[in-house]
């Protein structure tokens, strides 16, 4: 079965060579058994000449202009920044080349920001997908036609694949591997790359760093009262009651700019706060509620975990360890 690995123009390195790392792997393990190679893998470039790293140089090199993917898995690494919008356009000619060999039957993957290019051709339009949980907003004020679901590892959905944030990118491939080779490749290569194959949540991982609109003058107005009295905010009519505008205008024009809306901005703001607190201070559960602005221990517990997949606790335990009492 042919790999095709996108070598798309601003690729995140790390991303390209864990991809190419695992599908060797796989075809180590099948010489070991006497069984022939499973993958034929090819780096698919824009230009007609490349030099690849030295932590690639094994692998073919293929112009876009000459390349088949025949009838094989595709796959498009994560991007170096997340300059997305850029990214896609320097991207733009792989898209009618993925949607092609889409209609022959090859699956489509992306890994991690990989995804914005996956969203750009079209293809995650009515379905699920996931991506890396920083860029969760960004990509749902994108593509607004794509179910996201920001807690997921991996979505599949008839030869279309997604996977979450960075080391999701080895749960997508496992998946992967498991369909074309078999559970038992599958489990052995999660054990050669220390991978938890029961792993279902990723946001924990998310560190909630708003960008103030550029372009909006008037949401970049309601950000700046949430992120200066977020602790003092019992809810968000009380930041916006100091905007002039309607409540509808703001809340329209807020979720265009930052694709969320200003109460889950709060929400976020707020909950990425307690987060902080408990990763580097001794305060009990009931001081970090009320310092981060909640005055309900019950209904801070549920927001925690809504946000992150785990109890104010249980985030603690996983992330403070060096803490002394």
């Amino acid at each position: 079965m042919t790999v095709s690995v996108l070598y798309t123009r601003n690729h995140r390195l790390l991303s390209l060579v864990a991809i190419v790392d695992v599908f060797e792997t796989v075809n180590q393990f099948m010489k070991e058994d006497g069984r022939p190679a499973a993958f034929g893998i090819q780096l698919v470039g824009l230009e007609p000449d490349m030099v690849l790293p030295e932590s690639l140089e094994n692998v073919r090199y293929v112009p876009l202009a000459e390349a088949s993917a025949d009838g094989g898995i595709i796959v498009i690494p994560a991007f170096r920044d997340h300059e997305m919008e850029k990214n896609i356009q320097a991207n733009l000619p792989f898209i009618p080349w993925v949607l092609e060999n889409y209609g022959k039957q090859c699956k489509v993957t992306s890994c991690c920001t990989g995804s914005f290019l996956l969203g750009a051709t079209g293809l995650l339009n009515g379905r699920e997908a996931t991506t890396h949980m920083e860029a969760c907003d960004a990509f749902a004020r994108n593509f607004p036609d794509v179910r996201l679901v920001p807690h997921a590892i991996v979505t599949s959905s008839q030869n279309v694949y997604t996977s979450g944030g960075a080391t999701s990118t080895f749960h997508l491939l496992i998946h992967l591997i498991q369909e074309t080779c078999g559970r038992e490749y599958a489990v052995r290569l999660a054990k050669n790359f220390a991978i938890d194959m029961d792993r279902s949540n990723q946001l924990y991982f998310e560190k909630f760093v708003p960008e103030l609109s550029r372009e909006d003058e008037l949401v970049r107005q309601v950000q700046q009262v949430i992120n200066a009295r977020y602790r003092d905010l019992k809810n968000v009519e009380e930041a916006l009651e100091e905007i002039p505008s309607s409540r509808r205008n703001i809340v329209r024009r807020f979720k265009t700019a930052t694709g969320m809306t200003p109460i889950r901005y709060l929400q976020k703001t707020k909950i990425e706060s307690a987060k902080q607190l408990l990763e580097t201070t001794n305060k009990d559960i009931l001081e970090v509620m009320i310092s981060s602005g909640y005055q309900d221990l019950k209904n801070f517990r549920e927001l925690f975990k809504n946000f992150t997949g785990l109890t104010p606790k249980g985030y603690r335990d996983k992330y403070a360890m060096g803490l002394q009492a």
